[in-house]
């Protein structure tokens, strides 16, 4: 059963930017969203929806130690929980791909039986990446260890390893290349509550050129928002938007693409009842 939507929606950046192994500069990507979200109309006529009528809380971007990534992790897993506590959905914008794994550990809390959804060119789901457990390539496979078999949902992937696509096969439902028809991953997780990962490298470097590892092939911006409002039924209960660099990105496309983005699904999923 759907459960009623809260009023009001938690923001926070967690600007982490420690484990990214190719370009770095993520840690500047909640404010860069924020100052593109300025430019954009409040409505969107695609939903017919708008967004002064959710009640949005911006907390700022956490304060994260720097080189401490134990203690980083800790404090975004806090910041999720606190506003799970207070009956809050959350927003958190990244910072590297790895914040997903504290945010769904609170979330994991709050709603034992949560399913994950990911848009992602990168299949993430490396056992170790340089001897490190805890890294923006490992973050899924540390994921789908919290989770039963089955309730990580991996979309638009076009990068892995064999070993990672092994190891899919065996836990996670792995949707490659082009969006597929979505019927069936809405099969798999509607009547559940969802996480959804959004990173943002999932959309192609012609669209969104300002991420830590770009990868040719992916989806167009319309593309991504299509699959965003289709996915509307679902009750998205928490979400992250990561991996947006903008020093990779001087004109800021990619940093205004994120700023769509976030305001198409704050409408879709977010809405007041």
């Amino acid at each position: 059963m759907m459960r009623p939507k809260s009023p009001e929606v938690v923001i926070f950046g967690a600007p982490l930017d420690l484990t990214s192994s190719y370009r770095r500069g993520t840690r500047f990507g909640p404010q860069q969203i924020r100052e593109a979200g300025e430019c954009l109309e409040d409505y969107s006529i695609a939903l017919d929806r708008d967004v002064r009528n959710i009640k949005v809380i911006d907390q700022g971007d956490l304060e994260l130690p720097p080189g401490d990534l134990e203690q980083s992790l800790k404090r975004i897993e806090e910041a999720a929980a606190t506003a799970l506590k207070n009956g809050m959905p959350f927003v958190a914008l990244g910072g590297e791909h790895l914040i997903t794994l504290p945010l769904v550990q609170a979330a994991l809390v709050k709603h034992p039986d949560l399913v994950l959804l990911q848009f992602d060119a990168h299949a993430d789901l490396a056992e170790s990446y340089e001897g490190e457990p805890l890294t923006h390539a490992t973050v899924m496979r540390r994921v789908a260890e919290l989770l039963e078999s089955g309730c990580v949902v991996q979309m638009g992937i076009r990068s892995a390893t064999a070993e990672e696509v092994a190891f899919a096969r065996g836990r996670t439902h792995l949707f490659p290349g082009p969006p597929v028809d979505v019927t069936q991953v809405l099969k798999i997780l509607t009547g559940k509550p969802v996480y959804l990962t959004i990173d943002i490298d999932v959309v192609d470097p012609a669209f969104a050129p300002g991420v830590s590892t770009p990868e040719p092939g992916g989806w167009s911006s319309a593309e991504l928002f299509q699959v965003l409002r289709q996915m509307g039924d679902l009750e998205v209960v928490a979400m992250d938007l990561v991996e947006v660099c903008p020093p990779s990105d001087p004109s800021g496309i990619t940093s205004t693409l994120a700023a769509k983005v976030l305001r198409e699904a704050l409408l879709t999923f977010f809405y007041p009842s």
